[in-house]
């Protein structure tokens, strides 16, 4: 007996041996567990109507329509502001404009003299502008918070805030110096326009050195100058109602070209299973007939024109596709659902949510907007309006200072997603009430 029991004991301890071996090698599996590359693909200046899988008639857009359909694609997302340098800030730091400061395109100071409404011209811009960026690199940005996972970030396109390394970026296009004219991309706006090369060479590079990258593509597409290659022009020549019309439309087919180009370098590469691609607008557009101007409804409006983009999550394997036409999401939300993917701590600055947590979804009451003037300095000298977005009302307050002979907006955004009739009138106490979820949002 005191064999058969001292037999069990060795038995019973190489088991208990080879079991921890085991779990160690599995702690360790996990630790080492290959990081997803990140993608972020942004569009210039698109309404959200203008995308094949949003109900154009005409506008064709195969490879977004092929990325919506592989994602959770939430048809009903939003942008706080209606102008790219502030929207694009709230994108890399997931926070609001008046939480960033970068409200608008230029600064203008009390002091100084615009001349024919050319303030991105004058030679104090960059002076101006360099509190902006000496603010905003005190603040944390994705790229910034992906290091520590040893992750290789790059900047393509547009880019405000001066250098690409100001944002955290390792690499980049855009210099951002003034004096050979850094504003808003400089050499960053050619990709896609001329070509993809230097966004591939940073991806060769990140794996060449077996490291998970995050792309910013965020090319001057299709932003004016509207001037699509003539083979796509001639598709919408027939169709659209205006020569102005057809140059957009054909814009937004190159854009979607571009888009198809790199998702197809990357699945060359064998990274598809492996990559997370999300999609956004940073404002909308809507084209005029008669000229080259945007319709005052869209680019800088409290609109949905404006704010409204399609926003998508694709992880191929990891995120089930689905097409969620109901639920109300912000692109301060990309950064929160990214590093929730990564399982990286969320910091409490961000304003958004994990939209790929169900029980945040299903909680959320309201999202946010504000829009400054295009030439800023303060929030309380620039605040043009405060928007709430909620299921079904959105409500527009216009600032009296700025906006003087303006009054609150309501719309049912779900019954008349195109803003047509206005029933503030009708319904007070939701104006009451939505006005004090504004108030609240901004003690915050």
């Amino acid at each position: 007996m005191k064999n058969a029991t001292l037999l069990t004991s060795i038995i019973l301890a190489i088991i208990c041996l080879t079991s921890c071996k085991e779990v160690k090698q599995v702690s360790k599996e996990k630790t080492t567990e290959k990081l997803p590359n990140i993608v972020f693909i942004l569009s210039d200046d698109q309404a959200w109507t203008d995308y094949g899988f949003m109900g154009h008639k005409f506008i064709k857009t195969p490879n977004l329509d092929k990325l919506a359909a592989e994602s959770r694609t939430f048809t009903r997302g939003y942008v706080p502001t209606s102008l790219c340098s502030p929207s694009l800030a709230s994108i890399i730091t997931g926070v609001y404009p008046r939480d960033h400061m970068v409200l608008g395109n230029d600064r203008v100071l009390p002091d100084n003299v615009v001349e024919n409404n050319r303030a991105w011209d004058m030679p104090w811009r960059s002076e101006n502008y360099e509190h902006v960026i000496r603010n905003f690199k005190k603040l944390e940005t994705l790229p910034k918070i992906l290091k520590d996972k040893g992750y290789l970030s790059f900047q393509t396109g547009k880019w405000w805030i001066g250098n690409y390394a100001n944002g955290g970026f390792d690499y980049g296009m855009t210099h951002g110096d003034p004096n050979r004219g850094g504003r808003h991309g400089d050499y960053g706006l050619e990709i896609g326009r001329k070509g993809m090369d230097t966004l591939y060479s940073y991806i060769d590079l990140a794996l060449e050195k077996k490291k998970p990258f995050f792309a910013w593509y965020a090319p001057f597409l299709p932003h004016s100058p509207h001037n699509p290659p003539e083979s796509l022009l001639q598709k919408y020549r027939k169709s659209a109602p205006s020569e102005y019309v057809a140059k957009y439309w054909a814009m937004c087919e190159w854009f979607d070209n571009t888009c198809g180009d790199l998702m197809n370098y990357i699945d060359e590469k064998g990274e598809t299973e492996n990559t997370l691609f999300v999609y956004v607008c940073d404002n909308g557009w809507v084209q005029n007939e008669n000229d080259a101007n945007y319709n005052p409804i869209s680019k800088q409006a409290p609109y949905d024109y404006g704010l409204r983009t399609p926003i998508m999550f694709k992880w191929k394997g990891k995120i089930m596709p689905f097409h969620d036409d109901r639920s109300l999401v912000s692109s301060l939300d990309m950064v929160p659902t990214v590093l929730a993917l990564l399982g990286i701590e969320r910091p409490n600055a961000l304003d958004g949510i994990n939209v790929l947590d169900k029980n945040e979804l299903e909680n959320r009451e309201a999202i946010f907007g504000e829009i400054y003037n295009h030439d800023f300095n303060t929030v309380e000298e620039s605040l043009k309006y405060k928007m709430v977005m909620t299921d079904p009302y959105k409500l527009i307050v216009p600032n009296s200072k700025n906006r003087p002979n303006e009054q609150v907006q309501l719309f049912n955004i779900y019954e008349d997603p195109l803003e047509q009739t206005d029933i503030a009138n009708k319904k007070p106490s939701v104006v009451k009430a939505l006005k004090k979820k504004i108030e609240e949002s901004w003690k915050k």
